[in-house]
Order: structure tokens, then sequence, then C-alpha cells
């Protein structure tokens, strides 16, 4: 896949959450504009690196659990700066024959998409350009319809990314489309940023991202439960990220509720 950096805007002068979420994770895809928003966003809420680690490691439990399961085709909205381990590797070191398609609307992961697409052999993975508010449009990108098989069960992955989406109505509407077309045994994955813990730690920051110029929405566990309505959830149910299915009984304690400040909950389609 060829890119053409001359036509796109990279908008490396105004910060933006995928690169944000990059620069908590140690990564280097992040430029000045970020790093200074990352530090406000640091100030106020000083666990947002443990939030966001908690966050990814959630990430890598789920696809991997999902392959053992049997899911050979994910869709991942929203994937952000490819930080590896992503999505296409867990998957693939367990089943090489996944196929993997990512969206995201940041130009700048369009700059990396070639990193996306290092595919096993066996498997395949695809990168679209396109946003989460728009489910439809992205449903019937070329790259998602040449590489995923609509009529079998997808794995949709919602990871730290509704939240960015405000207002009730349009994050459970964007949700509903993804539902209503994906076929039986599809699941989906979930982790969404809540104030319940720390509710003034997390108010602070939504501040801070919505003075950068994205808005941000915590919600409660019932707002958050509501996104699975209709579909079976699989054990644990919803839980803190840190809390879904640990690969050490110890690895619960070493973060508290209020560090994580997620939900999260993967549900299979009847």
């Amino acid at each position: 896949m060829a890119v053409d950096e001359g036509a796109v805007d990279l908008e490396l002068d105004r910060a933006h959450p995928a690169r944000m979420y990059d620069y908590f994770l140690g990564g280097t895809t992040n430029f000045p504009a970020d790093r200074e928003q990352a530090g406000r966003a640091m100030s106020v809420f000083p666990a947002v690196l443990v939030a966001a680690r908690a966050n990814r490691q959630f990430m890598h439990r789920s696809v991997r659990h999902l392959t053992e399961l049997g899911m050979r085709q994910f869709l991942d909205v929203g994937t952000g700066i490819p930080t590896s381990p992503n999505l296409h590797e867990v998957a693939q070191r367990t089943a090489p024959e996944a196929r993997v398609v990512y969206t995201d609307n940041d130009p700048i992961v369009l700059t990396h998409a070639q990193a996306l697409l290092r595919s096993s052999p066996e498997g395949r993975t695809a990168y679209s350009q396109g946003d989460a508010r728009d489910p439809e449009a992205l449903m019937k990108s070329p790259e998602l319809v040449e590489t995923l098989d609509l009529g079998r069960p997808v794995a949709l992955s919602l990871i730290a990314l509704l939240h960015f989406i405000p207002g009730e109505r349009t994050a459970h509407e964007v949700v509903e489309y993804f539902k209503d077309v994906l076929p039986s045994g599809s699941t989906l994955t979930i982790s969404h940023v809540t104030a319940e813990f720390d509710p003034e730690a997390i108010a602070r920051t939504v501040s801070t991202y919505k003075a950068a110029g994205s808005p941000v929405q915590a919600r409660d566990r019932e707002e958050f439960t509501r996104f699975f309505d209709g579909w079976e959830l699989l054990e644990p149910g919803v839980t803190v990220t840190h809390r879904w299915r640990p690969d050490a009984e110890q690895d619960m304690y070493q973060v508290t509720d209020a560090e994580a400040a997620c939900y999260a909950a993967v549900a299979r389609k009847p």
C-alpha cells in the first residue's frame, strides 16, 4: 500500500488523542503538541500512564482469549498508532490464519499503514481510513469487504474509543449499527473511561482533553453496560480493565480501580 504523505495533513500543531495515547504507552510517534497536552493530563490525573497501560493489556488479553475461543476475523475501530504488539500480532500468534482490519480517522495512522499490514503469511491485515461516527461507510469500505467475510463471525474492538464520541444517543447509535450488521457469533469488545472511582480527577482530565479540542465523555457502569444490550456477556462480565481475566491473580492487585479508571467487557451476539 503506497502512502502519499504529501497529500496528508498530519495536523502536528495540535494534540491528537491517539498520539497522546502513544506517548502514555512509551511510543515514539508523538510530537511537541501531543507531549505538552499529555503533560497537562498527567498533572491532573497522574495515574493516566497506568490507565493507558492497563487498557492496552486488556486489549492483548481479550484478543488472545477470543482467538482461543475460535475467532478468526477481527475489526479494530479506532486503532491508533500501531504500538507493538498490536492486535494482529496477538491474534496471529495464536491463530496465524486470522484476518484483521484496522480503521482510524487520525491522518498520521495512515502513514503507519505499512506497519499495520505486516501479516503472518497465512493470515491477512488491512487498513481503512474512516471515522467511527460513520459506521455504515466504514463497513462498506473496500479494504474491509475484501478482507473480512461478513457472513462469518467478526470480533469487533472499540478500545478506548467511545468516550471520544460524546452524547448518549450518538455513541449508542454507533454501537447499535455495528451490532445490527454483524452476524450471529460475532463479539464486541469495549473499554471506556469512567469517573465512578475518582470523579474529581477524571473531571479534570475530561476538561483537559476538551480544552485541546477533543471532547470526552466518561460513562458510568449502567451507561457502559447498555452498549451490550441483547448480547451475551462473556465471563467475568463488566469489570475494570485490569480485572478482566488477568494473567495471574496477583496482577489484579498491582493496579487500583481508580488508577485503571476504565470499564471493560466482551460480549457475543446470540
